[in-house]
């Protein structure tokens, strides 16, 4: 439990789709927290795999259950996640990041970056969510600034729940079920890991790009950028832990991050 009524902010590695469907250490670690966290009145999801041009955030009541995957069994694409949205949280987002932006999207819904998540989380699907989109044109200080932006919203009763993977190279997967992870994966997931509480300015973190394994753990950035939001909320004296953390597939790592 956080030590105060301040909203805890999450970044939760996602994996795979199949995670939905199968019960592991990851899906057990969502479920826990779900379980033992503050209960929110809204929850804030940014996920990867809405990586846009300019900034949205859903602003619909009743977002749609979005399937953005292919290959995967029929029990996937049947689950729906049909928690409610919030055209007002929506427009706390909006006024919080202005002068920038923010497009009140009535299209997208939430997706498994984020649906996938909170269905282990939360299954009955009875808190408010709203998702904010990834602007890929954007540098990792601005997705870091908007983090420290949207910090306000912890405070009043607002979970931040971010989701990609701070390792993310599906090119070079290991399709054994214990296959071994990549020095270069185990480099960079461990450099995230010991740096994670910096008070560094800038913040290592939002460097990435600078560490040698970089450009192989990620080949393109959205599965890292979801991180920033959530150690952009960071007070600089909150606790941050990693509740699990682990690389499958060889280039796929799982790390969580909590923050409060």
């Amino acid at each position: 439990m956080t030590t105060s009524s301040r909203m805890p902010a999450l970044f939760l590695g996602h994996g795979s789709p199949m995670n939905v469907l199968e019960d592991n250490i990851y899906t057990q670690t969502w479920q826990r927290l779900g379980q033992t966290l503050p209960r929110p009145r809204a929850i804030l999801a940014v996920s990867a795999h809405w990586y846009t041009r300019g900034t949205a955030v859903t602003a619909m009541e009743r977002p749609r259950t979005i399937h953005d995957f292919g290959g995967f069994p029929q029990a996937l694409f049947d689950i729906q996640y049909p928690a409610p949205g919030s055209p007002s949280l929506a427009r706390e987002v909006q006024e919080l990041l202005a002068p920038l932006p923010v497009t009140a999207d009535t299209e997208w819904g939430f997706d498994h970056g984020s649906w996938g998540l909170l269905a282990k989380m939360y299954p009955d699907a009875d808190i408010p969510v709203v998702q904010l989109s990834i602007d890929g044109t954007q540098e990792a200080d601005n997705h870091f600034a908007l983090g420290k932006q949207l910090s306000a919203l912890r405070d009043k009763g607002v979970m931040i729940v971010a989701s990609g993977n701070v390792v993310h190279n599906l090119r070079m997967v290991r399709w054994q079920g214990d296959a071994a992870a990549y020095p270069w994966a185990e480099s960079f997931e461990l450099y995230v890991r010991d740096n994670l509480a910096s008070q560094a300015s800038p913040h290592p973190l939002v460097r990435f790009m600078e560490h040698e394994g970089a450009a192989l753990a990620n080949p393109t950035p959205e599965h890292y950028l979801p991180l920033l939001y959530v150690l952009g909320s960071w007070d600089g004296k909150e606790p941050i832990s990693v509740p699990v953390d682990g690389i499958v597939m060889g280039s796929l790592s799982m790390l969580s991050v909590q923050v409060g």
